[in-house]
């Protein structure tokens, strides 16, 4: 805790100084509007981008991490409060707090007792289809907003607004950056003018709004924004624990493996290594400190933490001066930001989950492996027809369901030895040599209860085929250098095999045995007495014993 600290450097200052400052413009308008996302006063969103970046400051183990409101978690948050309390009212913050006061406390508590194994419980692929799911939820349900009403009833100048914004935008996303370049700006520094864009734009569309008098005309604002602090409370409703408890647990999942998933990206690049049980400690108290501040579940933004890093940020200092500038904005008088056109806004928000979507990754699994893809598709159908709860739900029993899919249908070799060498290889992806009444299997699993029956039928078919085939089996030789582990349905797999191929006069031999493995095997009956062939330190041994039993039974004959 706080070892960052204890070891800073005058040297990092400047950095930490000027990366605050540029994710503090980018994150006042940003978390606005994810509160409005989350269906809660706009003010809500400064209220958790104070007190949570200093908290996860503390306990957190990235050095460049963003904390703050972020929109899959809004999302989530806003469709979970629907049904409760009426969007924007008192009791939807106080939901929203307890929420995070929930989200918080699990997040904590799994810290505590070590659980940041679980972020392995979403796979890539599944990961990637819900957060494109969600980021198509949240750009649909922000067209309203940024035509000024429904689609076919929109409100002109508002329409104007959303969508001058939103071209605007794109057009600063996709040609800002080598335009600045071709002027003669760094690469650093046009990436930086790039990611600020937003703020310029909404800036302007402020100022056209302000000076027009377009509120007059029916543009939407976000209204006055009550000046000072919040108070440090904890406002709870008691009747409403029950129905917030499992969405404010799929929250925190959530918060976790997206906070992990910017938090590693990052500490990649900086050669930092990032610390599963420290993140759950830092983003619990994070959420705690939103809980107690008037603000709602934050986490690390990947998009803030890019900038915050680009921007030179080399430390949490960075994130604890950001928190000190939003403090100032609201302790100055903010009847600029009461201006601010609700469609421009929508604008942003559109623009920046729409970036989210992940194509590469639906592509990349659709080469690699076709099940992937599928789990990738079907979560994001998921997320779009079930909701976002129901989809961090279906992306888990995805995921898992996966890897038991696989885990049953282990990868069982015939294997055979390159000539002139000690290697054994597969018989269809190499020329290899036999031995024509030995059965070389390679089996590329741990033996477990759930891929026993695959295991014994694999080998039944290709005993089966052998003897249509006229090939006659002496010996089955089961190589196990990849096989970790064995459970007790598996020593019982391995002595089903044994008894069955005495019953048909062929031996079953072992060899490349882990250690581990053959202490166990060494504590059976198998190995004490049943075994009807050997075991054998390498396959090579194997395969020059079975090649002299060979010799000398058709010597004898």
């Amino acid at each position: 805790m706080l070892i960052w600290l204890r070891n800073y450097r005058r040297d990092l200052l400047a950095g930490d100084i000027g990366a605050g400052i540029i994710v503090t413009l980018m994150m006042i308008p940003q978390s606005m509007a994810y509160a409005l996302v989350a269906g809660l006063p706009p003010v809500t969103g400064l209220y958790a981008s104070i007190l949570p970046p200093v908290a996860y400051a503390l306990f957190g183990s990235s050095m460049v991490q963003s904390v703050g409101p972020m929109a899959i978690t809004s999302l989530m948050i806003g469709t979970s409060l629907a049904t409760l309390a009426p969007p924007g009212s008192a009791l939807s913050m106080v939901l929203a707090g307890q929420m995070a006061l929930i989200a918080g406390v699990i997040l904590f508590l799994s810290g505590v007792f070590r659980l940041g194994f679980v972020a392995g419980f979403l796979s890539r692929p599944v990961m990637s289809g819900f957060t494109s799911g969600a980021a198509l939820l949240i750009a649909s349900g922000q067209l309203g907003p940024l035509l000024g009403g429904p689609l076919a009833n929109s409100h002109l100048p508002s329409a104007l607004i959303g969508l001058a914004s939103l071209l605007a935008l794109w057009l600063a996303k996709t040609y800002l950056a080598r335009a600045l370049a071709a002027l003669g700006a760094s690469g650093k520094a046009a990436e930086m003018l790039t990611k600020l864009a937003p703020v310029v734009v909404l800036v302007a569309a402020t100022a056209a709004v302000a000076g027009l008098d377009l509120a007059a005309a029916g543009v939407k604002v976000v209204g006055e924004i009550p000046a000072g602090l919040p108070a440090l409370a904890l406002a709870v409703s008691a009747e409403h624990w029950q129905p917030l408890l499992m969405p404010s647990l799929l929250i925190a999942f959530m918060i976790f493996l997206s906070s992990q998933s910017a938090a590693q990206s990052l500490a990649h690049r900086r050669g930092e290594r990032i610390v599963s049980n420290r993140e759950l400690l830092g983003l619990g108290a994070a959420n705690l400190a939103s809980a107690v501040s008037g603000g709602f579940a934050v986490t690390g933004s990947i998009s803030r933490s890019a900038v915050n890093y680009a921007a030179g940020a080399n430390t949490p200092l960075a994130s604890i001066i950001s928190a000190a500038l939003i403090v100032l904005a609201l302790l100055v008088p903010t009847t600029w930001i009461s201006w601010l056109p609700l469609p421009a806004l929508a604008a942003t928000i559109i623009l920046a989950v729409l970036g989210m979507i992940d194509v590469a990754t639906l592509r990349d699994a659709w080469r690699h492996d076709r099940s992937d893809a599928a789990a990738l598709l079907a979560t994001t159908t998921g997320v779009l027809l079930l909701g976002v709860e129901k989809g961090v739900i279906l992306g888990v029993v995805l995921s898992l369901a996966t890897v038991i899919w696989r885990a049953s249908r282990p990868h069982i070799a015939v294997i055979g030895r390159i000539p002139g060498s000690e290697h054994f290889r597969n018989v269809k992806r190499h020329q290899v040599e036999t031995l024509p009444e030995v059965l070389m299997l390679r089996i590329d699993a741990d033996l477990f209860f759930g891929n026993v029956d695959a295991i014994v039928d694999h080998l039944e078919q290709l005993l089966k085929e052998r003897t249509a085939n006229g090939q006659a089996t002496r010996d089955v030789l089961l190589v196990m250098s990849a096989v970790s582990s064995i459970d007790t349905t598996g020593l019982y797999l391995l002595n089903e095999i044994n008894r069955s191929l005495l019953g048909q006069s062929i031996k079953l031999h072992l060899s490349e045995v882990k250690g581990p493995v053959m202490d166990r095997l060494q504590r059976s009956e198998l190995l004490k007495q049943q075994l009807g062939g050997r075991v054998f330190l390498s396959t090579a041994a194997a395969f020059s014993y079975l090649t002299e039993q060979a010799a000398q039974e058709t010597w004898s004959i």
